[in-house]
């Protein structure tokens, strides 16, 4: 997407700012720090949203701590990926990458749904100053049963259809079916919320970044890592959440059995959406309990 022309109306405009490491743009919104010894928060997004999805709870939680928000790699307005870029792998360093060239190294990473996948990818390799890593609705296992094995081949074979971002566009754009797409999450959002989202899914540079994100990604490679990772990791589930399963978490916790859970009633798959004053809620208890 192109700022100048479609940035008009996008949340937080005045946080924003694009910024250029290795030949990339990303777009990033930040939050100083309201003191010296508050605690640095990086938000990252899952696939198909931006970081318009916390444009509820960044400010909230910018009274309490220091914020970064970005898009990643080929969503909203940051450029697509090059080479392995969109790897899971590849994302986790550039991400790692931005946040040297920004110099606001993170104390704690807030991950939503395959954001969650990058910060735990990211803080494998013991990032300097990271305390802890709270995933939410987090994507960390590969998909089960036969979902799993058609999942990766079929994004492949669509986004290697350069028509197939523009008819999806095209057809999605419609709010009767940004709705029905959003309600297939399990989460119910405001007028603001369906717009901004049909704003991306009406963009087919945003649906091929989306669709190159699903085409390479491998879960399978960080299952076997995560009994590796040594930051403390929290996940916040979403009970009505209908995109990664709830019993996911406990999967989570068989690898990772120091991993905590917390449950959130009545709250889907965008839960940080639906209600960001509960989500706060529960990452200034987790802050205050040493995250």
């Amino acid at each position: 997407m192109d700022w100048a022309r479609q940035g008009q109306g996008w949340p937080h405009a005045e946080r924003s700012r694009q910024v250029a490491v290795d030949g990339q743009r990303w777009f990033v919104q930040q939050w100083p720090a309201p003191s010296n010894d508050a605690p640095r928060v990086l938000l990252l997004h899952g696939t198909g949203a931006s970081s318009h999805s916390w444009r509820g709870l960044a400010p909230l939680l910018a009274a309490h701590a220091g914020v970064t928000a970005l898009d990643l790699p080929g969503h909203g307005f940051s450029d697509p990926a090059a080479g392995e870029g969109a790897t899971l792998d590849g994302m986790a360093r550039g991400v790692a990458a931005l946040l040297r060239q920004i110099d606001v190294p993170p104390t704690l990473a807030i991950g939503h749904s395959a954001g969650a996948a990058i910060a735990a990818r990211w803080a494998l390799d013991r990032p300097e100053g990271l305390r802890a890593l709270i995933g939410l609705n987090a994507a960390l296992l590969p998909l089960q049963g036969l979902a799993g094995q058609l999942f990766s081949p079929l994004a492949r074979l669509l986004a290697a259809n350069r028509l197939v971002p523009h008819l999806f566009a095209w057809r999605a754009a419609a709010p009767v079916r940004v709705r029905r797409l959003l309600a297939g999450t399990g989460s119910t959002l405001d007028d603001e919320g369906v717009a901004l989202y049909g704003r991306l899914v009406a963009d087919p540079a945003h649906v091929a970044g989306a669709l190159a994100m699903m085409a390479r990604w491998d879960l399978s490679a960080l299952a076997r890592a995560l009994p590796q990772l040594r930051t403390p990791l929290h996940l916040l589930v979403g009970e009505r959440d209908r995109t990664v399963p709830p019993a996911d978490a406990e999967r989570v916790r068989v690898l990772l059995p120091a991993a905590s859970v917390s449950r959130l009633p009545g709250l889907g798959h965008l839960a940080h959406e639906e209600q960001p004053g509960l989500v706060l809620q529960r990452v200034l208890a987790l802050i205050d309990e040493g995250a």
